[in-house]
C-alpha cells in the first residue's frame, strides 16, 4: 500500500477505534441506476410507466430536483461517485477502449474507505464500471474497500443480462443456467444486508445495477407483458454486442425497458420490506439515482419514454438531459417525508456527505460538499458550490469532446471546436435560448470558471 494511502487509513482507524461506531450511524444502501434518465421515474414526471416502489423514497424522503451525475457516460461519473473529486480533475473523464486506464488510483481514499473506517461491512452488487472485476489489483473493487463484491467481469460484458459467467469476490464462475445475471446480483445483495443486519453490524450496500442500459433484457413473464401493453412496437427488434459475449436479440425492445424498470422496482420494494422485517428501517439511508442520462442503444426509444424529462440531450453530451440525474433520500424518522429540495449538488457531494454522516475526516482533494445540511431539513445552513464543471474525454486517445459549468441559474456548454452556449436555466430549462451573444460578460466568466475548474489531463503535459 503506497506510504500515504497506508498513513491516512491509519488516522481513520485509529479514530474509528477511539470512537467507535456511533449506535445512531445508519446502514447506507445506495443504488445507481445506469443510462436511467431524469425523466424515468413516475416521481419524476413518467406517465407511460409507474415506479411505485422507488417513488415511496420521495413520498417517504427527499427527492432532489437540481442533481447531476458525476459525467454524462459510465466510468468517469463513477470515478467521480468514488472519489469525490470532479470530472475536471479526475484521471478518468471518458470510457477508455478495453477498460485500460479506467481503474481507481490507489493513492485516492474512496468512497468505501470511509466505511470501513467506521466499522462498516462493505458490498458491491452490479456493474463496477472501473476495470476488470476478475483480476487482482488496481482493476478490483476489493482493492477499494469491498470486503464483497458479486457482479459483472467488466463493464463490456455488462450490455448483456445473459453473460456466460460473473464474478464473485474476484473469482470467475460460471453463470448458473445461463440465466438472468441481474436477479441473481440482487438477491446476493439481499443476503448481504440480511446477513449484516442478523450479526448486528453496519452496512454499506452499494448497488450499480446496469439495468436499464444496453440490451433490452428482460425477465420473459414480464416483458411478455408489456409486449402485449405495447403491440404496435412488436415488429421492432433490438440489437447489442457485449465484446466477446453472446447478446441475444430482443423482440419488442421497447417493452423490453418496461419490463425491466418494473422488475428493478419490485426488487426496491423487497428491500424496503426487508428492511421493516428486519426491525432496521428507521437504521437505513436509501439512495438512488443514476450515472448518466439515458442511452439510445439496444432499441431503447427514449423520445417515447420522454426518459430525458423534457431536458435537451442523452447520454454522451453535457446538455442537461445527458447529466442531470434523480436523486431521492429516505431515512425515516431523520429526512423529512415527502420534501423536495433545488440544491444544486453532484456525485462528488457523496464523499464529503458521508464522511460527515460518520464522522470521519473528508480525504484530502475531494472537490464536494457536504449534503448533510439538506438531507436534516436545515437548508439556510447548507454550503453551495460557486459552481460545478464536467467534462467528457472521447475516443481512445482520449479527446476533449464536451464540457459544462453549472453556476446558479446560468448553465454554460462547449462543443469542442464550437463556440460556448449560454442557458438561462431557471427561465429556460431545456435549453432552447442560446444566450451567448447577448450576454458576452457572462461567456467570459464561464470560460474563467472551465479554467479554474481544470486541470491539464497527463497527455496534455
Amino acid at each position: 500500500m503506497p506510504r500515504i494511502r497506508f498513513l491516512f487509513t491509519l488516522v481513520l482507524a485509529l479514530v474509528g477505534g477511539l470512537v467507535g461506531v456511533n449506535a445512531k450511524s445508519p446502514n447506507v444502501i445506495l443504488i445507481m441506476a445506469d443510462d436511467l434518465g431524469y425523466g424515468d421515474l413516475s416521481s419524476y414526471g413518467q406517465t407511460k410507466l409507474s415506479t411505485p416502489h422507488i417513488d415511496r423514497l420521495a413520498s417517504e424522503g427527499l427527492k432532489f430536483t437540481d442533481h447531476y451525475s458525476g459525467n454524462t457516460v459510465c466510468s468517469p461519473s463513477r470515478a467521480v461517485l468514488m472519489t469525490g473529486i470532479s470530472s475536471g480533475r479526475s484521471y478518468i473523464r471518458g470510457n477508455l477502449s478495453g477498460e485500460v486506464g479506467a481503474s481507481l488510483d490507489p493513492e485516492k481514499i474512496v468512497l468505501p474507505e470511509l466505511f470501513k473506517a467506521a466499522g462498516y461491512a462493505t458490498g458491491a452488487f452490479g456493474k463496477w464500471g472501473l476495470g476488470h472485476t476478475h483480476v487482482p489489483g488496481d482493476n478490483n473493487p476489493l482493492a477499494h474497500g469491498f470486503d464483497e463484491f458479486v457482479g459483472w467481469k467488466s463493464q463490456t460484458i455488462a450490455h448483456t443480462y445473459y453473460p456466460t459467467t460473473y464474478v464473485e469476490n474476484g473469482q470467475e464462475l460460471p453463470n448458473p443456467a445461463g440465466g438472468y445475471l441481474h436477479d441473481l446480483i440482487m438477491d446476493r445483495a439481499t443476503d448481504f444486508m440480511r446477513k449484516n443486519a442478523e450479526s448486528d453490524t453496519p452496512f454499506f450496500c452499494y448497488i450499480p445495477t446496469a439495468v436499464p442500459h444496453a440490451a433490452m433484457h428482460a425477465p420473459t413473464e414480464l416483458h411478455e407483458k408489456w409486449r402485449k401493453i405495447l403491440p404496435q412496437f412488436d415488429d421492432v427488434v433490438g440489437t447489442y454486442r457485449a465484446g466477446d459475449e453472446d447478446c441475444p436479440d430482443v423482440q419488442n425492445p421497447i417493452a423490453g425497458f418496461a419490463a425491466m424498470m418494473e422488475n428493478l422496482d419490485n426488487q426496491v420494494g423487497a428491500i424496503l420490506q426487508l428492511l421493516t422485517d428486519l426491525g432496521i428501517d428507521e437504521d437505513t439511508v436509501i439512495l438512488f439515482t443514476s450515472d448518466n442520462g439515458p442511452h439510445l442503444e439496444g432499441g431503447h426509444d427514449p423520445s417515447f419514454w420522454n426518459s430525458s424529462g423534457g431536458l435537451r440531450g442523452h447520454k454522451r453530451d453535457m446538455h442537461e438531459g445527458g447529466i442531470r440525474a434523480p436523486l431521492l433520500a429516505r431515512w425515516p424518522g431523520t429526512i423529512e417525508a415527502g420534501a423536495s429540495s433545488d440544491h444544486i449538488s453532484s456525485f462528488q457531494d457523496i464523499v464529503p456527505t458521508v464522511a460527515e454522516l460518520l464522522s470521519q475526516p473528508v480525504p484530502a482533494a475531494v472537490d464536494g460538499i457536504s449534503m448533510m445540511p439538506t438531507l436534516l431539513g436545515r437548508p439556510l445552513a447548507q454550503t453551495e458550490h460557486p459552481f460545478l464543471y464536467w467534462e467528457f474525454c472521447k475516443g481512445s486517445e482520449q479527446k476533449l469532446f464536451s464540457q459544462a459549468v453549472r453556476a446558479g441559474e446560468w448553465k454554460a456548454y462547449v462543443e469542442a471546436g464550437k463556440s460556448m452556449e449560454l442557458f438561462n436555466l431557471y427561465e429556460d430549462p431545456y435549453e432552447q435560448q442560446d444566450l451567448a451573444a447577448e450576454r458576452p460578460e457572462l461567456v467570459r466568466l464561464m470560460k474563467m470558471r472551465i479554467e479554474v475548474g481544470r486541470v491539464a489531463r497527463p497527455s496534455e503535459l
